[in-house]
């Protein structure tokens, strides 16, 4: 009961924040900004939202065969088409609850391929390692190309919590910071090794154990090139895709492949910060389209919200039509399954 009540509470709260990033975006547009924004996306190459849906399809069933890739060290070997549902419908979840998605496709793939979730979570780490340094990568390409542009906004947005007042970096918030992650580090292994013996402990202790298996894994890939490979591909795909969208409103064409570069940097932390982007994901974009000397309130909002949009139809519909499809799919295969096994 208590942990239905933490997840209620933790989706109402990433959903408010949600819907107050969205006010943010909306609270001074005028009824002639509206005219404009809605001028500006009609007037949009909307053919260009085709391809943007394929590259981003792709980027996802490339995803699934890259964790494919970090299971087969585990002993797994899932079917393709139900890592790949996996994959959408925990982007489905995630657009309601962050971080859960995570956990649930683990939990369904364990359903129907054999595999134990508490190992795939592992795996999950792994791909969020590699995730956030390709992110790292998207950044600082972004500033060597970009900087004259970008700089200062990503010095504000990221230099901040470890200064002073004076502005200067303050090495006493750095080592509290510190400080406070080995002592947690610390007091938790006491408290496992201590209490070991307890039900609860227990099992949280086989938790991190089979997270720990899940880590390792990506010490044995057997084909490392491949892992690379997919890791470039889904990157270099997500920035295909945002740079298309930008290309598709007129206001925005030219800023090109460095336009993208940036819009995939920042607009990737709103997609981090709530549910599915909503509200902080819109909003920052605009508010980077101003960088580029374009109008916050019209092209800006425009491009934030039709960069979203489509993303997010593409999680409800791939999300929801997997929902449908991977029962009936295991079905049918455990029946195919049976009568072969009885000839």
């Amino acid at each position: 009961m208590k942990k239905s009540f933490l997840t209620i509470l933790q989706y109402l709260f990433f959903l408010v924040l949600g819907f107050l990033f969205v006010w943010l975006t909306i609270r001074d547009i005028t009824p002639e900004d509206w005219t404009l924004i809605k001028f500006s996306v009609q007037n949009a190459r909307h053919w260009l939202v085709v391809p943007v849906i394929g590259l981003l399809f792709l980027s996802h069933y490339s995803r699934a065969l890259r964790w494919k890739l970090l299971m087969e060290p585990l002993g797994y070997q899932p079917s393709t088409f139900n890592t790949f549902a996996a994959v959408m419908i925990g982007y489905l979840v995630n657009a309601g609850v962050p971080r859960l998605g995570e956990v649930v496709k683990c939990t369904i793939l364990s359903r129907y391929d054999n595999v134990r979730a508490d190992k795939l979570i592992g795996t999950i780490l792994v791909e969020r390692i590699v995730d956030l340094i390709s992110l790292t990568i998207i950044f600082t390409l972004a500033l060597i190309f970009q900087g004259h542009i970008i700089g200062s906004f990503t010095a504000e947005l990221f230099g901040n919590f470890f200064k002073s007042s004076s502005g200067e970096t303050s090495f006493t918030k750095l080592a509290v910071f510190l400080a406070i992650v080995f002592f947690f580090c610390i007091l938790s292994y006491f408290l496992l090794k201590r209490f070991g013996h307890i039900n609860a402990v227990s099992k949280v202790k086989k938790v991190i154990s089979g997270i720990g298996h899940g880590l390792g894994s990506i010490r044995l890939i057997r084909h490392k090139g491949l892992f690379i490979f997919h890791s470039v591909l889904i990157w270099s795909l997500y920035l295909a895709s945002t740079t298309i969208g930008i290309y598709a409103l007129r206001e925005t064409a030219h800023l090109g492949l460095g336009g993208g570069l940036t819009t995939l940097g920042i607009g990737s932390i709103g997609m981090i910060i709530t549910p599915g982007g909503i509200g902080a994901y819109p909003l920052l974009v605009s508010e980077l389209i101003g960088l580029y000397g374009l109008d916050v309130k019209t092209t800006g909002r425009a491009l934030g919200w039709l960069l979203w949009s489509v993303q997010t139809i593409i999680i409800l519909a791939g999300g929801l039509t997997f929902l449908g499809l991977f029962s009936y799919y295991n079905k049918k295969r455990q029946k195919r399954e049976s009568i072969q096994q009885h000839l």
